[in-house]
């Protein structure tokens, strides 16, 4: 999963308290599945483009060969010695191969979330792709799925690690391993020392203010609309039993994310509980005036409403879920650019970044 511990550098409030903060311009940012993690891509393509940072792209593809445990011949146009600043497509975590394509203080940075709500997402999100899912009887597959998993699951199916531990997965780990299992303990330690933030989905402007004052950089560099998220009727329910079902499936994602999120609190408490409410007010007031700059109408709406291909989102295979938004047709000058780019969703951004995406397209053209 990892190689020895990388050593973290200085805190950027310490760096503000000497002087001499710089923003970081050379990022690993580790996209993991069904946490907002689209939403945080956006505001480092927006940052990365505005800095003419170089970004190490997959080939033909908006991910690095996923499932398959990352390669740096994996990165578009990669020769020995070549580095670039930015890392973010979704890539099986592999930190050893990741270390050779960029700079030795690269700050790395990924997200979490709850893991019976990422496996309730990650559940639906998927099935299409998912053929064990395809034989569970019923109208509520998943329900009947927790009831018994060990029934419908099995390790060597296609994408069945979809439903099961998937951001240990996603981290490098064995998906499948026992939580008291050593190796879980292990990979923990070799995460919290490769990774210089871990963020919550839960409290995603909160860990926006701790990356900004971490990395260095301004306000105005993450504001942010929520993207690639599914309409509220697509979303189910978990009630409490359920619920425990789930992280009890899950329980090595629930270690996990029970040791960052005990991690993330102490940065907070270090931050300051009082300036972290202000900063967060602040973002949240900001954002809103860039709603009301950005956005026709007062929310996002479904995918056939939305009227500019660009802001129109990935759709899982056969579905219509995934909700965007409309531009406001009638944005000052000043404010155009911007209200494009913060709308302009994943894979229609990777392409005017210049990625090559053109495998991505033909799916798009075949599934929107």
């Amino acid at each position: 999963m990892g190689d020895p511990l990388r050593k973290h550098s200085a805190t950027s409030s310490q760096q503000h308290n000497n002087k001499t903060c710089v923003p970081k311009m050379d990022i690993m940012f580790l996209k993991t599945h069904k946490t907002g993690s689209s939403t945080f891509l956006n505001i480092l393509f927006r940052f990365a483009e505005q800095h003419k940072l170089k970004f190490a792209f997959p080939n033909n593809q908006n991910d690095f060969y996923y499932p398959s445990s990352f390669q740096r011949t994996y990165v578009h146009s990669y020769r020995s010695g070549k580095c670039f600043n930015v890392i973010c497509n979704h890539m099986r975590f592999n930190s050893a191969e990741v270390a050779k394509v960029l700079p030795r203080d690269t700050f790395y940075v990924t997200i979490l979330r709850d893991p019976a709500e990422l496996f309730e997402s990650s559940f639906h999100y998927f099935s299409s792709i998912t053929p064990l899912t395809w034989r569970i009887p019923g109208e509520d597959k998943m329900a009947e799925f927790l009831r018994n998993p060990n029934l419908y699951f099995s390790p060597d199916k296609i994408n069945s690690f979809y439903l099961k531990n998937l951001i240990f997965f996603d981290l490098g780990g064995d998906n499948t391993l026992h939580p008291d299992d050593p190796r879980v303990e292990e990979s923990i330690r070799l995460i919290s020392g490769n990774f210089h933030l871990v963020m919550l989905m839960e409290h995603f402007e909160e860990s926006l203010i701790l990356f900004k004052d971490i990395f260095c950089w301004e306000m105005d560099d993450i504001l942010f609309f929520k993207l690639n998220s599914r309409n509220k009727s697509a979303v189910s329910k978990l009630s409490l039993e359920l619920r425990a079902k789930a992280l009890q499936w899950n329980s090595v994602d629930w270690k996990l994310y029970k040791h960052f999120n005990r991690s993330f609190w102490e940065k907070v408490e270090a931050y300051g509980r009082e300036r972290m409410e202000r900063d967060v007010a602040e973002l949240r007031r900001r954002n809103a005036e860039m709603a009301k700059i950005c956005i026709d109408g007062p929310q996002s709406v479904a995918a056939g409403s939305i009227q500019d291909n660009a802001m129109q989102p990935w759709q899982p295979f056969g579905e219509k879920f995934i909700v965007g938004y409309n531009l406001n047709k009638n944005i000052d000058e000043a404010n155009q650019k911007l209200c494009r780019k913060m709308l302009t969703q994943e894979i229609q951004y990777l392409k005017d970044l210049g990625a090559n995406v053109w495998f991505i397209n033909i799916l798009r053209q075949v599934t929107v």
